[in-house]
């Protein structure tokens, strides 16, 4: 793991912890790389409660309850698979938090309408969630590592976001 990395590792780590929030991943092109960054700070056992590979289709429907006809409608790869997928992992693994992945790695398996590249990442509750669309082919390996570091750092601002909202009501309540 590169620098950076470690660094969006140990601060969600920190938010995390510190929010006593629990968090697991939904991996299909990623294949468990979000998860290696969660786990890369000594105690993430507190907060990271475990990932579902997801694949192929099958599993994102069996596991995580995608809608086979969203499937069929608009490919696993797009915006609300991603979205699904969090939703899903957020409740098979009985956290408060889930990433996502769902895309084209490479080098094959890309068309016209969805190049390699094309990977749709997601992170959020079951109500809440924020996507981002890459869609640079920078080749395999550098289109993995682009997308675990990018659903990090969508985690770190989500949870930004989400305890600075719990601080401002608390503040609000007092």
């Amino acid at each position: 793991m590169d620098l950076e990395g470690k660094i969006i590792s140990r601060e969600v780590s920190q938010l995390l912890w510190e929010s006593e929030k629990t968090v697991g991943t939904a991996e299909s092109c990623t294949g468990g790389r979000i998860g290696e960054a969660l786990i890369a700070v000594p105690g993430a056992s507190k907060y990271f409660k475990g990932g579902i590979i997801c694949y192929v289709n099958e599993v994102k429907e069996n596991l995580l309850g995608v809608s086979h006809e969203l499937i069929e409608e608009k490919t696993a790869v797009c915006e609300e698979v991603a979205i699904e997928m969090v939703k899903g992992a957020c409740k098979a693994l009985n956290t408060d938090y889930a990433i996502a992945a769902t895309g084209l790695a490479g080098p094959g398996g890309g068309s016209k309408e969805i190049p390699v590249g094309t990977i749709w990442l997601a992170c959020g509750t079951p109500e809440k969630q924020v996507t981002f669309k890459l869609t640079e082919d920078e080749g395999r390996d550098i289109n993995l590592m682009n997308a675990t570091n990018r659903a990090m750092h969508m985690l770190c601002d989500f949870l930004k976001a989400e305890c600075g909202n719990s601080a401002s009501e608390n503040a609000e309540e007092s």
